[in-house]
């Protein structure tokens, strides 16, 4: 039997060792890929374009979440894996925030812009009118060229083909959450959770949100990309991180991007998925439960890497003050305690840079902003009353502290 000593000394090495990767092999490449996307973005015609695209690539830090994944590839291969990364993040990010302007029909809009990330996974695919829908489209090529940025690194990446049919799945469990994700009044809530129910895996116990959260999410994307840098991967491998991610690793991050975003969500007249619980108690024991599943899955895969990301993700939300007001403490400590000692350690890096950024923000490696997550966007005066069944259709939830659901205003 391995003793605990030994595993934390196995665990503090693995975790070292990827974060050397990370500092100075990773992060270089997403510092010039990033000037890359400022400087295309100059040149997009429309002031209206140009600007959504350069808040959306303020929205940096889940760009470096996304590019963590490649700190465990070949080190030949780790150009290509970074970039295309960080191109699907930042077409993703950029999609998200387009699909919240108004719109006449904003569920085919949607749907036909976050087409674009299914072509990104795609090197063979043609280019969709992916403005078809909407009333802005002077965008000088700037999604055609991130989108094929995208997909000409992937080309590069020897398991890509064995790999691509996991990665468009994941892809297009987004653009079906997207299509329902919309910032005007005409945001399909019912449909989103139709489609959620349908697609919860049996006996898995999760709530219909919470399956929901986790086709928002990327990072299966980012999984499976690093997987496909490494030759001969079974089919196995790739069922299992599949597994992984969705629904279990998937769902934990998008709602702790919700979590930590709720004051931010209330303000702007959004509602997050996490809204759904019926009191923090509720969100903290499920959000545990998420936890607990997510590091047994990860740890199920062959590598490290998978728990140490994993932890890293969660660190990234829970070292924010955001995560500490008295409605998320409680879900916080049931995520760490959850997460256990891999979360520890990357706690205390993404604290030491917290600090770093309050000393000297422009300094390199302080974290940038986050990116928004999985959030069901409501139009501000709209948020009452809740979507009919929206509470009462959850498995039975413990009665709510007060008078309206956690984070439901």
């Amino acid at each position: 039997m391995v003793s605990n000593v030994t595993r934390r000394t196995a665990l503090t090495g693995a975790f070292a060792g990827a974060a050397r990767r990370y500092w100075l092999g990773v992060f270089p490449r997403v510092c010039a890929e990033r000037r890359r996307r400022e400087a295309r973005a100059q040149e997009i015609p429309d002031p209206l374009l140009r600007r959504v695209v350069v808040d959306a690539l303020c929205k940096w830090g889940n760009i470096e979440g996304a590019t963590a994944f490649a700190a465990f590839v070949p080190g030949r291969r780790r150009t290509a894996a970074v970039r295309a990364m960080a191109c699907f993040q930042a077409a993703y990010n950029y999609l998200d925030m387009l699909t919240e302007l108004p719109n006449t029909d904003p569920t085919v809009n949607g749907r036909l812009l976050h087409s674009a990330l299914l072509i990104a996974l795609d090197p063979e695919a043609e280019h969709l009118d992916y403005y078809a829908h909407h009333h802005l489209q002077e965008d000088g090529g700037y999604l055609v060229e991130t989108v094929d940025a995208c997909r000409q690194a992937l080309a590069q990446l020897p398991s890509w083909a064995a790999v691509a049919p996991a990665a468009r799945r994941a892809a297009e469990r987004i653009v079906a959450f997207q299509s329902c994700n919309t910032g005007e009044v005409q945001g399909d809530y019912v449909a989103l959770e139709r489609w959620a129910r349908a697609h919860t895996p049996r006996g898995s116990g999760l709530r219909w949100w919470e399956t929901a959260a986790s086709g928002g999410s990327s990072l299966g994307v980012y999984a499976l990309i690093a997987a496909a840098a490494h030759p001969q991967v079974q089919e196995e491998r790739i069922a299992a991180i599949e597994g992984a991610y969705f629904p279990w690793i998937g769902a934990l991050h998008s709602l702790l991007d919700n979590l930590i975003d709720t004051e931010e969500d209330y303000a702007t007249g959004q509602r997050s998925l996490i809204g759904c619980y019926a009191s923090p108690l509720d969100a903290a024991t499920r959000m545990g439960l998420l936890a607990e599943h997510s590091m047994a899955a990860a740890q199920e895969l062959p590598e490290h890497s998978h728990a140490l990301v994993l932890a890293a993700m969660a660190s990234f939300y829970l070292s924010t003050p955001e995560a500490r007001v008295p409605e998320a403490a409680p879900v916080a400590d049931a995520v760490l305690r959850a997460l256990g000692e891999p979360a520890a350690l990357s706690m205390a890096v993404f604290r030491s840079r917290l600090r770093l950024r309050r000393l000297a923000p422009k300094v390199p490696g302080a974290p940038a902003r986050r990116g928004g997550g999985a959030e069901v966007v409501m139009p501000a005066g709209a948020q009452e009353p809740a979507p009919a069944g929206a509470i009462a259709l959850s498995a039975s939830p413990p009665t709510p502290l007060g008078h309206e659901p956690y984070g439901m205003k």
